[in-house]
């Protein structure tokens, strides 16, 4: 039906143009209104499943095993550096596999058992549903990140750190976490099976950590070097395990973020129509 047609139609039926406008506008008020409504909902299931998902314990019994390890074994050591610096790089590399696991169900658990369906068909828009997943599953992450601030007590007992360091080492890591986070919301996006987005998105971290780690330092050309280094993950993250902010890579950090997190949405809506 053409907007003429329905407009006769309203007419017929006694309402003006003026009355059109004003329902239509009170409907995009509602919209808006449940979309904004859906983001804190989204979010608080998002939590609730992870504090209740035998997986996230087991994983953040597993970080913080490693984290223990790493911080008693090459942080509080006789005479070493007062400085977290190395356990971060460490916590780096552990969350390479361990946020994966947390995310690999975020999305593909919802096509898996087909809930996915109800939530697509309510008033809420696919940005709205990855932005609840992530924000419920970073949450998460900055909960079990906190824990770690046990390490910074004790080596306030034993040492003197330098307390700004400490502050842009952990924004390094809410940061880094982030990013990790909308890399395993995108893979769970990709698949109903959750191993197949753990694997996925493992690989993808892998690629721009551990891979291109290694080619910005060994690469055969000049340009692949380059490359490497500005893809790079960890050499992003090292500037602030050191207490540094620099602004490109906080840029590289943000827009890494914002760019998987839109093609999370894109390919929620591709699945939507299939």
């Amino acid at each position: 039906m053409s907007a003429n047609t329905k407009a006769d139609a309203l007419a017929d039926q006694g309402v003006t143009q003026s009355e059109r406008s004003q329902l239509d506008n009170n409907q995009d008020d509602r919209s808006r209104v449940a979309g904004g409504n859906a983001i804190p909902a989204i979010i608080q299931r998002e939590l609730s499943s992870l504090f209740y998902s035998p997986i996230a314990y087991v994983v953040g019994f597993v970080f913080l095993l490693l984290t223990g390890y790493f911080f008693v074994t090459e942080t509080l050591v006789m005479g070493g550096e007062a400085s977290l610096r190395t356990l971060f790089e460490r916590m780096a590399g552990v969350l390479v596999f361990a946020l994966p696991m947390l995310t690999m169900r975020s999305v593909a658990d919802e096509f898996a058992t087909n809930t996915i369906e109800t939530l697509l068909t309510a008033p809420v828009k696919d940005i709205h549903v990855i932005l609840g997943k992530f924000t419920g599953t970073l949450l998460f992450y900055i909960i079990l990140l906190a824990t770690t601030l046990l390490h910074l007590f004790l080596m306030e007992r034993y040492a003197d750190p330098i307390s700004s360091v400490i502050v842009v080492g952990y924004l390094g890591m809410v940061l880094l976490g982030a990013l990790f986070v909308s890399i395993g919301i995108f893979a769970s996006c990709c698949t109903r099976h959750q191993l197949l987005a753990a694997i996925i998105a493992i690989f993808t971290l892998a690629v721009f950590t551990f891979v291109a780690d290694y080619g910005a330092e060994y690469a055969a050309q000049a340009w692949q070097r380059q490359v490497c280094a500005y893809l790079n993950i960890l050499g992003h993250f090292s500037d602030f395990s050191k207490g540094i902010i620099d602004t490109r890579s906080l840029i590289f950090f943000l827009t890494g973020t914002g760019f998987f997190l839109f093609l999370a949405v894109k390919v929620l809506e591709s699945r939507r129509w299939r």
